[in-house]
C-alpha cells in the first residue's frame, strides 16, 4: 500500500489539494473499508480496492470534495451525510457549535439559523439535554440533507423557513434561549478554492457585496426570538471582525458583545446577550 499512498500524495499535491496525504490515505481506507490507523498493516490489496482507491484519488485531484467522495463529513462527536446540494461544514463551526453547547441548559430552547447539513443542531441534540433544537434551512436542495442528518434526534425540529422572512418563528418571540447561526457570509466575488466554487451551493456561502445581507436580518431576527440573557452566536468571515460586533453594538438589544477567532487566530465568529 506504501508505493500507491505515495503516488497518490505526489498527485494530490500536484493538483493543488492542500492536505494531499491525510487525503490519500483516508480514501485508501475508504477504499478497503478498514479505520485509517489499519492501513499499513494491510498487505494485500484486491485488483477491485486499488482500482476504486485510483479512481477516488484521481476524483479528488479534479477538486471533488474530500467529503462528497466519502460521503460523510466529520463534526465534533458526528458524522454527516453531505453531498451535492448542501454545504460542507467546516472545522472552524466546530467552535460556535462547542460555545452552543456550553450555554444549552436542560430543556433549553435551541435555535439553528442556515442550518445547512444540520450541523450545530445535530451537535447540540448530541451533547447536551436540550429540550427542543429548531433547524431553519430555506434550501430545498439542502432540506433532504437536514432531514437525513437529525432524523435520529427526536428532539430536533425541521422547519423550511428563510431567515429574511420578519415573520420566520413568529410563535416563539421571547422565548428561545439559545440562538445560533453560520450563515453566507463570504463578499460577492471573493476567490474560494474549487471545492467550495464548484460544488458548495453559492446561496450557502456568498453573502452580498459586503457580505453581511443576510447577518444583518439575523441580528433583528435574535433580537425578537430570544429570552433576555438569551444566548447568540454568529459566525462571519475573517474581514468581519471588526462588523459583526459593531452591528450587535449598534443594533441596542445586545450586551456583553465579543469577538472570537478561530484555530488558526482570524476573526471567526461573534457572540452576545439579549438584554
Amino acid at each position: 500500500m506504501a508505493p500507491e499512498l505515495a503516488a497518490a500524495t505526489v498527485d494530490l499535491g500536484a493538483a493543488g489539494v492542500s492536505s494531499p496525504r491525510v487525503d490519500a490515505e483516508l480514501l485508501a481506507a475508504h477504499a478497503l473499508g478498514v479505520p485509517r490507523g489499519r492501513l499499513l498493516l494491510t498487505d494485500t490489496i484486491r485488483a477491485a480496492e486499488l482500482s476504486r482507491f485510483r479512481d477516488l484519488v484521481a476524483r479528488r485531484a479534479r477538486r471533488i470534495p474530500l467529503q462528497h467522495l466519502l460521503g460523510s463529513a466529520a463534526f465534533r462527536y458526528v458524522e454527516l451525510a453531505v453531498g451535492d446540494g448542501v454545504f460542507t461544514p467546516r472545522p472552524e463551526t466546530e467552535l460556535l457549535a462547542g460555545w452552543g453547547v456550553e450555554r444549552t441548559g436542560p430543556g433549553a430552547l435551541v435555535v439553528d439559523l442556515c442550518s445547512g447539513s444540520g450541523a450545530i443542531a445535530v451537535a447540540i441534540a448530541d451533547e447536551t439535554k436540550a429540550g427542543r433544537v429548531i433547524a431553519v434551512e430555506r434550501s430545498p436542495a439542502a432540506l433532504p440533507w437536514l432531514r437525513r442528518n437529525t432524523g435520529g434526534y427526536p428532539v430536533v425540529e425541521v422547519v423550511a423557513g428563510d431567515v429574511t422572512d420578519p415573520d420566520l418563528l413568529a410563535g416563539l418571540h421571547g422565548t428561545v434561549d439559545v440562538l445560533l447561526c453560520n450563515p453566507p457570509y463570504v463578499p460577492d466575488g471573493t476567490e474560494v478554492p474549487p471545492e467550495v466554487s464548484g460544488h458548495d451551493p453559492a446561496e450557502a456561502v456568498f453573502g452580498g457585496g459586503d457580505g453581511l445581507v443576510v447577518i444583518r436580518p439575523v441580528i433583528e431576527l435574535a433580537a425578537r426570538l430570544l429570552v433576555p440573557g438569551g444566548s447568540l452566536g454568529i459566525e462571519h468571515d475573517d474581514v468581519h471582525g471588526e462588523a459583526v460586533p459593531a452591528l450587535l453594538r449598534a443594533d441596542g438589544r445586545f450586551t456583553g458583545v465579543t469577538a472570537h477567532d478561530d484555530l488558526t487566530g482570524r476573526p471567526r465568529y461573534a457572540t452576545a446577550r439579549r438584554r
